[in-house]
C-alpha cells in the first residue's frame, strides 16, 4: 500500500525540501523503497534545481491542468528516486488548479512512498497538499517563530483528519539560545522524529545538485536522515564506531 506522505512546514528556509530529498535517497539506497516525490510548490518550484533538473517537458503544471497524466510527468533520477517536477515558468501557472492534486496521485502505482514537498505557511497550496496526503511530517528549526507556525499547522492537520506523524528538527546546532527537543515536543504536543544538525556539507551538496546521501554520505546529517528513513519503515539503524569516526572526519 503506497504511503502518501505531505511534508509541511509553517515557514520557508527551514530546510523542508532538503529533508525531502534525503529521506527519499535513504529509503531507496538504504532500504530498497520505491519512492516518488513531488514539487507541490507550483508558485515557487526548487525541488528540480535542488537534483540538477532543469529542463522538463512535462511537469506537474499540466497534470493539473488536465493536459497531461501524472505518470507522464514523472522523471528517473540517477539515485532511482522518481521526481515529479513543478514547471520553473510563469506561463505555466495559467489555469493550474491545485485541488486537483488528491485525484491526481491515485494513478500512481507500484510506489511504497510518495512524498508531497509542500509550499511553505497555510496558503492554498499548502492546504490542498496536506489534504491530498494520508500523513503529515512537519519540518522546523529550533527557534521560535518556526515552531509557533507548527502549531497553526497541526490545528489544521487535525481538522482534514491527516494523521500527524512528528517533527524533523532541522539545522540544529545546541545552543543555549536554541528550542530543546523536549521544549518543542511540549509546545506543538507531537514527537521529534529526528534532529538534524547543522552540517556544511548540506549547502555543499546543493551547490553540488545532488542529494547530501550521495555527495557526502558518512556525514553527520546524512546518518541521521537514513534513522529517520529506518523510523519511517520501523526498522532500527544503528550508528557503529567506524561510521562515527568517518562521520567526523567528514566534517572537515
Amino acid at each position: 500500500m503506497t504511503r502518501v506522505i505531505s511534508i509541511i512546514s509553517g515557514k520557508g528556509g527551514v530546510g523542508k525540501t532538503t529533508v525531502v530529498i534525503n529521506l527519499a535517497t535513504a529509503l531507496v539506497s538504504k532500504f530498497k523503497r520505491n519512492v516518488t516525490i513531488i514539487d507541490c510548490n507550483v508558485t515557487a518550484s526548487h525541488l528540480g534545481l535542488y537534483l540538477g533538473m532543469y529542463y522538463c517537458p512535462v511537469t506537474l503544471n499540466q497534470v493539473l491542468k488536465g493536459e497531461a497524466k501524472i505518470t507522464d510527468a514523472v522523471y528517473d533520477h540517477y539515485t532511482q528516486v522518481k521526481v515529479i517536477p513543478s514547471s520553473l515558468s510563469l506561463r505555466d501557472l495559467t489555469g493550474v488548479d491545485i485541488t486537483r492534486l488528491k485525484d491526481s496521485i491515485a494513478d500512481l502505482s507500484g510506489v511504497d512512498f510518495v512524498f508531497l514537498d509542500s509550499a511553505p505557511g497555510l496558503g492554498r497550496e499548502a492546504i490542498s497538499t496536506i489534504q491530498a496526503s494520508d500523513e503529515v511530517l512537519f519540518v522546523t528549526t529550533p527557534f521560535i517563530p518556526s515552531t509557533i507556525d507548527l502549531i497553526r499547522c497541526n490545528e489544521l492537520i487535525k481538522e482534514v483528519k491527516a494523521g500527524s506523524l512528528g517533527i524533523v528538527l532541522n539545522m540544529l546546532s545546541k545552543e543555549k539560545h536554541e528550542l530543546t527537543k523536549g521544549e518543542i515536543e511540549k509546545l506543538v504536543e507531537l514527537p521529534v522524529l529526528a534532529t538534524i544538525p547543522i552540517d556544511k556539507n548540506v549547502p555543499r551538496s546543493l551547490a553540488a545538485r545532488e542529494p547530501l546521501l550521495i555527495y557526502q554520505p558518512n556525514s553527520p546529517a546524512s546518518k541521521e536522515f537514513i534513522k529517520l528513513a529506518a523510523r519511517l519503515i520501523g526498522e532500527e539503524y544503528k550508528i557503529g564506531f567506524l561510521d562515527k569516526i568517518k562521520g567526523f572526519l567528514s566534517l572537515g
